[in-house]
């Protein structure tokens, strides 16, 4: 393992710029660090639903999910170095069966919402999104490791099934889109 931060900051960004992992120096608001940035802001956001207290499977497999990002982050920044392989993309998969298994079959769209974890998990969910579209723009750019944009799509979907599991915890339920309401201009 490489050194631990003693001293946390260096001012060696205040000219706005960056040091990618492998020493190189970029814009701070470069691609490359705008997508492993919203990476660190999705793994932030699993930490949240985490802290909601989920039944221990679910917060273990989060938990792996989380390591699985820190590891997906430091392949963004540094250009070349592989981390997320198609076996992290095959456990999300599995995960995700899983879950999904014990669902109801989905019939109308759902509003993201319910309780506060579900929100909270579908709010990663267009984290995850925005992550993977970012990463996307960046692989027209660079050489990126096909395996990342893949995982990124994979959990979305997980964070969204997820979400429905969280919406049914203590009895509760999703919130249906009714494209047939009454709306506030309707009631005038």
């Amino acid at each position: 393992m490489g050194h631990r931060l003693s001293k946390i900051y260096t001012r060696t960004g205040d000219s706005g710029t960056t040091g990618l992992g492998d020493g190189s120096r970029v814009e701070k608001d470069s691609l490359r660090v705008e997508a492993y940035g919203t990476v660190d802001e999705l793994n932030s956001q699993i930490g949240l639903v985490i802290a909601f207290g989920l039944d221990e499977k679910i917060a273990n497999q989060l938990l792996d999910i989380q390591h699985d990002l820190f590891d997906l982050g430091s392949e963004l920044c540094v250009p070349g170095y592989s981390a997320i392989y198609d076996a992290n993309i095959e456990a999300l998969e599995k995960i995700l069966d899983e879950h999904n298994a014990k669902l109801p079959a989905l019939k109308e769209f759902i509003l993201p919402g319910g309780n506060l974890p579900a929100a909270s998990c579908h709010i990663a969910r267009t984290v995850c999104r925005r992550a993977e579209r970012l990463v996307v723009s960046l692989a027209r750019e660079e050489n990126i490791n096909p395996p990342v944009v893949k995982y990124l799509n994979r959990l979305s979907d997980l964070l969204f099934v997820l979400g429905r599991v969280l919406a049914r915890q203590d009895g509760q339920t999703e919130i249906l889109w009714n494209k047939d309401r009454q709306t506030t201009n309707d009631k005038k």
